[in-house]
């Protein structure tokens, strides 16, 4: 069927089953003539609507003499088939076989049997109008009813004419007359023929043809565009323009095989599929239009292969030529950057001339020195390595060899040039550094000497024993000169002359002469020492210690004991004057204060005239160093474990909340907040992995600083109380989900013994781990330098513990209009019973209020004092979580304080607006009562000093306005208005009396004297306001606000 598509009209339409067009020039064909066409023929794709209603087929039969059959089958809707439908699917038939059938003639076949005559004559007139094809004969299977059969005939007859048919129209009765005609074999089913035909199949093989040669002409369309642009591409002249057009090439000619390979597999499996019937039944065979589509199909593959075999010979050559570009590119950029190193190199080098003056300082030099060699050393690998390809380039006949060559060689060359300057300076500084070596050894031998000469105690060089010993220090000594290869300076000057700077050789000149005084100051010291030595002595002998150096009448504030010192100087040993090394080694031999244990050693000395030295030894600091060693392994090994649980938590439970594989698992209500669930766990893990575990780690060796590493850390420390504040909604997601077969396939694949929630508890028990830990370091680092630090750092600790705590019971205020945040740092909360007593109120109200307590929660800042009611709210009926109701506020501006209340040590008052409103307070105890009224003062207290010095500044300015200072009076008259804060109310004058026993002295005591400021400070105590003190603080007052009520 589809080569009579080629053949037509010479085989030049565009009809997507004739000949591909567009084939590269590498390829034979007929593209010029192709590219000549302008208009698409018609395909099936653009007519699958009207083709699939099957008003006409063409099956593959064929008449007698080859002619081509186009049959009509039976269609209730003939007469309602449009023109253009009907005259698109009848020009799409007759153009599908090949041109020798074709001018032969159609047979047309109608099937009428079941229609009327009106349906006969309508078909007969529009195939009459439209036919575009050749007839030769047409077929009339008349209506098979009598009536009908009858008005056939006459109808026939009369209008043969008005059909304007060249051709006879042959009216038959039933398909056996058909058969007379047309063979069997060549009719369909429908006909009472042999021919099988599927109409669903015929046109699914239509249009996979005609997609087919579609492909198969647009890919050598787009071979063809593509070599063109690789015969017109210029190469680049860098390398990463070079690669990217190589790798755009690639890419194009990836992506074209692709389309060669997916093309030619389309066109097998279409063979494929043409000849299925034939293959599945061996008596079965193709009809001659299948025959034509066969050969059609061959035909692309054939001209696809060779288009194919044309472009892969094309490629070779051209990405053989871009590979020699790119290589050529690599070389030059690489000898760029090569050069560019080697010549920085070769500064940093030549600045290498200064010599150092110790051998600290050479030993960094020779430090860098190594490191410019380390760091030159790939570099020059790099230039050798780039010397080695460029030769191969050469040997390869590249056609840039005169660019390469030179190239090399100057590689090469500065290569050499550095390796010789680095040797030359490396030669140098090595001998610098062996001369400074034997000043420091030299330096370090005579101050050796000098320490030794000042740590012989004279006292027991008195004896002949303690001479000889001394004199065998002194030997031993000196013997040490070889080996430390003392300088010699004959010697010296001559082998360094060649590296000795002014400033080294002045340097050495002094080093010598101490040399030779110290070896002066041995050589008289021996000369003393051998006198004594030769001397009579009487032997030391120990004697019981004296009663009142009993260590159980020693006292602890004791830091040192009598008697340490020799009652007299012994001036019969000649020696060099006291060093300063000397009286470092005095001031060592101090004890420390005892503790623990004492052991008493009393020694008396015949030759001293009966003196005697008492030694106290504290309790071994053996053990103490042990016990803080232990802790502080404990601290670091928890830490560790603390690390890897935390890690598992977010590998083995959070992160697998992310894994699609899981994600069935995961309850409803725990989509979307894993954030809820671990809160800020992943932070937590974060500084501890990567920061505190570590700073822990650096403590082993020095425990003395793990209180530093606390304070350091304090402010990170703080991310607990954003976990702890998050712990309630964790906590409430757990109940609701903590059941889930998601959590159990977590703690499976983790061997975990505990649940989730067992885990997310760590953070919170670790905190308060940190602060036990703190407290037993503290007890072995009693009395010791880091004493401080550890208890600073323990106070952190536990002020953030407490800020913790403070913090979740914050975040449960409800009802509060304000903003929490706004009113600074929370720092008191607690439950009290409170009782009110209002000026304005009701008498009944204010008679009922004292007898009957509210139970209120108090939250003091620095600015407000919220009463809130607190409420148990059951959860599940699990454990309740408490919430607070907020109820009213009082500003700390206008609060007063009475600090005791008569009847009852645990009660305390506030009162507001100058006693307006009284609030009477119980706390639970003394002891929280006391923390509580202290903090209430000092925030009253701030506050005050923060208006003094506004007051005080306002009179600065004031004075700088007019340049005079302000009345005496006045000043005076802010004083006794700054003193009415005190309140001395007559009806609890006994409790003051009282309060004032028990803590600070009473006003009229500090009116006695006011000499002592300190105790005029410290009578703050009773009744507190900074609203009575607001007035009188402003520098023109309009009258004071009075603290009493």
């Amino acid at each position: 069927m589809v080569a009579a598509a080629w053949r037509r009209d010479g085989g030049v339409q565009l009809d997507p089953l004739r000949e591909p067009e567009g084939l590269p020039s590498l390829v034979p064909g007929r593209r010029d003539e192709i590219m000549q066409q302008e208009i698409r023929p018609l395909a099936a794709v653009d007519i699958i609507e009207q083709l699939h209603r099957q008003f006409a087929i063409l099956s593959g039969g064929r008449g007698k003499d080859g002619a081509p059959i186009i049959t009509f089958p039976e269609f209730a809707g003939f007469s309602e088939i449009p023109d253009e439908d009907f005259l698109n699917v009848v020009t799409y038939l007759t153009s599908i076989p090949s041109l020798e059938a074709a001018s032969i003639g159609f047979i047309i076949v109608i099937d009428r049997r079941r229609d009327k005559w009106s349906s006969v004559k309508a078909s007969l007139t529009r195939i009459a109008g439209a036919f575009p094809g050749n007839l030769q004969l047409v077929f009339v299977l008349r209506p098979s009813r009598f009536i009908q059969r009858t008005i056939a005939d006459i109808g026939i007859k009369l209008y043969r004419d008005d059909f304007k048919m060249k051709v006879p129209i042959i009216m038959l009765n039933s398909v056996s007359d058909l058969h007379g005609y047309i063979d069997k074999s060549q009719l369909t089913r429908e006909l009472g023929g042999t021919l099988e035909y599927g109409h669903g199949q015929w046109i699914h093989h239509r249009t996979a043809i005609e997609n087919f040669a579609l492909t198969v002409k647009t890919t050598a369309q787009m071979l063809q565009t593509f070599g063109t642009d690789l015969a017109e591409t210029e190469l680049p002249n860098d390398v990463q323009c070079t690669e990217q057009l190589l790798q755009s090439h690639t890419e194009q000619h990836s992506k074209l095989k692709a389309e060669l390979k997916l093309a030619g597999s389309q066109g097998g499996t279409l063979l494929s599929c043409i000849r299925e019937p034939a293959s599945k039944n061996p008596t079965s065979k193709l009809n001659p239009d299948e025959l034509e589509n066969v050969l059609t199909v061959e035909r692309l593959l054939a001209q696809l292969d060779e288009t194919e075999k044309a472009f892969d010979q094309f490629w070779t050559k051209h990405y053989l030529k871009l590979n020699q570009c790119l290589q050529l590119r690599h070389f030059e950029h690489n000898f760029r950057e090569v050069k560019l190193a080697l010549d920085s190199l070769m500064c940093v080098q030549a600045r290498f001339t200064v010599i150092g003056n110790s051998v600290a300082r050479m030993e960094q030099l020779l430090k860098e020195r190594k490191h410019l060699e380390e760091k030159g050393q790939e570099p020059l690998e790099k230039a050798q390595s780039l010397a080695v390809t460029g030769d191969q380039l050469i040997q390869s006949n590249h056609y840039a060899v005169d660019s390469i060559r030179p190239k090399c060689v100057e590689l090469r060359r500065i290569c050499d040039d550095f390796t010789n300057e680095a040797k030359k300076k490396c030669d140098i500084l090595g001998k610098a550094l062996e001369m400074h070596k034997q000043l420091d050894a030299t330096s370090k031998w005579c101050e050796a000497g000098i320490y030794l000469l000042a740590s012989q105690a004279l006292d027991k060089c008195q004896t002949q024993e303690g001479a000889e010993t001394a004199l065998g220090d002194i030997e031993k000594f000196l013997s040490t000169a070889t080996e430390h290869q003392l300088l010699n300076p004959k010697e010296f000057y001559s082998q360094f002359n060649s590296v000795l700077t002014p400033e080294i050789k002045e340097n050495a000149d002094k080093i010598v002469q101490k040399l030779e005084d110290v070896q002066e100051m041995f050589e008289r010291r021996q000369v003393s020492l051998k006198k004594l030595a030769a001397k009579q002595t009487r032997p030391v002998q120990p004697v019981a210690p004296h009663p009142e150096s009993s260590p159980k009448r020693a006292s602890p504030k004791t830091n040192r004991p009598t008697n340490l010192a020799p009652s007299r100087r012994i001036s019969e040993v000649p020696c060099p004057p006291k060093t300063v090394n000397e009286a470092e080694l005095l001031k060592k031999k101090s004890i420390k204060k005892p503790k623990g244990g004492i052991k008493i050693e009393v020694m008396h000395e015949a030759s001293q005239g009966g003196s005697s030295r008492i030694l106290v030894m504290s309790e071994s600091e053996e053990n103490l160093s042990t016990r803080r060693s232990h802790i502080m392994h404990e601290l670091i090994e928890t830490e560790r474990v603390y690390v890897e649980e935390l890690q598992s938590i977010i590998e083995g439970y959070a992160a697998e909340m992310d894994n699609p594989d899981l994600n069935h698992l995961i309850p409803v209500a725990l989509q979307n907040k894993k954030e809820i669930l671990f809160g800020n766990l992943p932070e937590i893990h974060e500084f501890h992995n990567r920061i505190f575990l570590k700073e822990l780690e650096n403590c082993v060796e020095n425990p003395e600083f793990l209180g530093r590493c606390f304070l350091k850390r304090k402010e990170d420390l703080q991310v607990y109380e954003k976990y702890c504040q998050n712990k309630p909604r964790s906590e409430t997601l757990w109940r609701q989900c903590g059941d889930s077969i998601f959590f159990q396939e977590c703690q499976r694949k983790l061997d975990h013994k505990l649940s989730l929630d067992a885990y997310l508890l760590k953070p919170v028990q670790r905190i308060t781990k940190y602060q036990l830990l703190l407290k037993e370091m503290l007890k072995c680092s009693k009395n010791s330098e880091d004493t401080a630090e550890l208890e600073e750092a323990l106070a952190t600790v536990l002020d953030i513990i407490k800020s913790v705590n403070d913090s979740m019971h914050q975040i449960a205020i409800t009802g509060y209009e304000g903003d929490l945040h706004e009113l600074g740092k929370l720092l008191m909360q607690g439950s009290f019973s409170v009782w009110t007593d209002h000026k304005k109120g009701h008498n009944k109200v204010k008679d009922l209020a004292r007898f009957k307590p509210m139970q209120r929660h108090l939250f003091l800042y620095a600015k407000i004092l919220l009463f809130c009611k607190k409420r148990e709210d059951t959860a599940d009926g699990h454990e309740k979580s408490p919430s607070y109701s907020f109820k009213h506020s009082l500003k700390m501006s206008m609060v007063g304080i009475t600090e005791n209340v008569k009847g009852d040590n645990k009660k305390f008052e506030i009162w507001y607006n100058g006693r307006e409103e009284v609030y009477i307070i119980q706390a639970s105890s003394v002891e929280l009562k006391n923390l509580w009224v202290s903090e209430i003062r000092k925030v009253l207290t701030g506050q005050l000093e923060a208006c003094r010095e506004a007051s005080q500044l306002h009179q600065r300015i004031t004075e700088s306005v007019y340049h005079a200072p302000m009345d005496t009076s006045s000043s005076s008259r802010y004083n006794r208005k700054s003193a009415s804060m005190y309140e001395n109310k007559p009806e609890s004058s006994e409790l003051e009396t009282s309060s004032s026993k028990n803590q600070n002295p009473s006003p009229n005591s500090t009116r006695q004297k006011p000499a002592d400021p300190e105790a005029k400070e410290k009578d703050v105590t009773r009744r507190f306001s900074l609203a009575s003190s607001l007035g009188t603080a402003a520098p023109t007052p309009t009258g004071p606000t009075k603290g009493t009520g």
